[in-house]
């Protein structure tokens, strides 16, 4: 029987971890599989040939609980770019030393290129013993090719919550003030318009959302907030990390600061701190930006039951997939039906999703720029529903650890 390995990529989620219960659920119950290898530390944990036998850590369905319930990577990720032909011969080595047939790997565009160069590789050399295949994840929702992300339902339903919150806190003086909050998102604004849930139960949500998918004009954002001054004290706005300048700069880029992580992207975070000086400087009204930052794609305490379902059955489809001699592919959601909302899970050749960014779309934007659509509401609403069971022990969450 094949022995499976699976390793997790890139920014972890809320959900991430139920995708990788669907793959050691499916391996424990296809009566087509030996043992279940974990790779500590994503790709690069393959290369050092750090492994952990899952069979040893999970055991009982109260771990697999625990495990859909931890957030962040369990079994740690990493940023690492596959460039030179060594370093896939020798992966290719390390599988067949362990006598892993399937390698899953869960994470988003950069994982889906790891996932299509290394399967391309072993197309080309003729090695039919092993499938690699991808489960897709990320918080930002921006993978083509599944209707939407493992992961971006919890992040979402963590925005609109923190939101509808904050609005309540922002609106209880009678001070004039003004509070940015900046939500990820490079080149992808969904998360920062799922802050528009926030306006569900007849509550109003955040005034103004800038997506980075508009062009961010400084003028125009001034005089967006002065308009709201005038007919209320307090105005909460939401901005994507990637707003970006009629010229292609990033808002956040004011700093000074432009570093590059290993696949070559900006690393982007402060947009909300320019924007607070910018207002300070030409408003002069009270004024404070908050960053969320990490919160946002760890608070698995609120993650949504529908995405850790989901997530879950797409480490299951994965799994099959590979087990079935697939290679080259990555499992997806496709969405049948809205109301009432119905999904179907498949699989699809991973060179879709591969260094591609899913945008949102124009008729999901509002034309003021400023807003966000009812298409957009209509989107992103079932993504968010239900409390996914959580386990708490002296007050705290309990997790599980893998390494």
């Amino acid at each position: 029987m094949k022995n499976i390995l699976v390793a997790q990529s890139g920014g972890p989620t809320s959900a991430i971890n139920a995708t990788l219960a669907g793959v050691i659920t499916c391996a424990y119950t296809s009566g087509r599989a030996g043992k279940v290898f974990g790779a500590i530390g994503g790709i690069s944990g393959v290369l050092d040939e750090h492994f952990a036998d899952l069979s040893e850590k999970i055991k009982n369905a109260e771990e697999m609980q625990l495990l859909c319930q931890t957030p962040s990577a369990a079994l740690g990720s990493c940023r690492l770019k596959l460039t030179e032909e060594s370093q896939y011969e020798k992966i290719v080595e390390i599988l067949h030393r362990h006598q892993i047939g399937c390698l899953v790997y869960i994470g988003g565009n950069d994982s889906m290129d790891t996932v299509n160069k290394l399967s391309a590789y072993c197309t080309r050399h003729g090695i039919d013993d092993i499938c690699i295949v991808g489960a897709p994840k990320t918080i930002d929702n921006d993978l083509m090719g599944t209707d939407h992300c493992p992961g971006f339902g919890s992040a979402a339903k963590y925005i609109a919550n923190t939101f509808a919150e904050l609005e309540r806190d922002c609106s209880a003086y009678a001070a004039k003030s003004v509070t940015v909050v900046e939500v990820m998102g490079r080149d992808s604004g969904w998360l920062t318009g799922a802050s528009a849930l926030a306006r569900q139960n007849g509550q109003k949500g955040p005034d103004l959302i800038y997506l980075c998918e508009s062009v961010f004009d400084n003028e125009k954002f001034l005089s967006d907030i002065k308009e709201r001054l005038q007919k209320q004290n307090s105005v909460l706005i939401a901005v994507s990390e990637g707003i970006k300048y009629p010229d292609g700069r990033y808002v956040s880029e004011a700093k000074g600061e432009k570093a590059l992580d290993a696949f070559g992207h900006t690393y982007i975070s402060g947009a909300a701190k320019v924007l607070e000086n910018l207002i300070q400087n030409e408003i002069g009204c009270k004024v404070r930006s908050i960053e969320l930052n990490l919160m946002q794609r760890c608070a698995g305490h609120l993650a949504s039951d529908v995405d850790i379902q989901e997530s879950k059955m797409l480490g299951i489809k994965a799994c099959q997939a590979a087990l079935n001699g697939e290679n080259g592919k990555m499992a997806a959601i496709v969405r049948r039906n809205d109301d009432p909302y119905e999904v179907t899970y498949e699989i699809i050749p991973v060179f879709l999703a591969a260094n591609k960014v899913k945008t949102v779309p124009d008729d999901f934007i509002d034309q003021s720029g400023h807003d966000v659509t009812e298409k957009m509401i209509h989107y992103l609403k079932p993504l968010i529903q239900g409390n996914a069971p959580v386990t708490y022990e002296n007050g705290i969450v309990k997790h599980i650890s893998l390494y």
